[in-house]
């Protein structure tokens, strides 16, 4: 179970997350209001959910494989049916802890990945500071004795319009 609690301005959201699945359930939330073409940022200390979030995003947009950590693959690709039956939305998660150097973000050849067809998740976007493509959402994880606390920072008119389907969601869910 997860506690929502709105922020101030309209382009931040806040809730705890008290365990694992409700970090899970959570993201499969957020799967149901993500638009293809975008890039989300996942931020947090080590062990603070984000790949477990990640999990929980893609089991809300229908993919039922492993998921695992991209840390030593840098990114783990997710195709899916997009929401034309003779189209394919794919998911993209990186993880960029490994990187030593922003530029190493264009030579793996990374830049590809973002287009109209995908959504692709950051963790450590930090690491290729500068080499990114803005993002429409901000998601901070944080934390709390057992549980979370989850920041969603709006960045971009779509994801706006991500933050206000998802409150709209959470809100109508408790």
């Amino acid at each position: 179970m997860y506690k929502f609690s709105h922020i101030a301005n309209d382009t931040a959201f806040s809730a705890f997350l008290n365990d694992e699945a409700a970090t899970l359930d959570f993201g499969r939330q957020i799967a149901q209001v993500l638009h293809a073409g975008m890039v989300v940022f996942l931020e947090g200390n080590l062990g603070a959910g984000k790949t477990t979030l990640t999990r929980g995003i893609l089991r809300g947009a229908g993919f039922t494989g492993r998921v695992k950590s991209p840390t030593y693959t840098l990114v783990e690709p997710y195709p899916l049916l997009g929401l034309k039956a003779d189209s394919k939305l794919y998911f993209y998660h990186f993880d960029l802890y490994r990187f030593n150097d922003p530029s190493e973000w264009e030579d793996a050849g990374f830049r590809d990945y973002f287009n109209a067809e995908s959504v692709c998740l950051i963790e450590w976007a930090d690491k290729a500071s500068g080499q990114l493509p803005t993002p429409d959402w901000i998601i901070q994880l944080i934390p709390e004795g057992e549980g979370r606390k989850i920041l969603l920072f709006a960045t971009s008119e779509l994801g706006q319009t991500c933050q206000n389907a998802l409150t709209l969601a959470v809100q109508s869910a408790q």
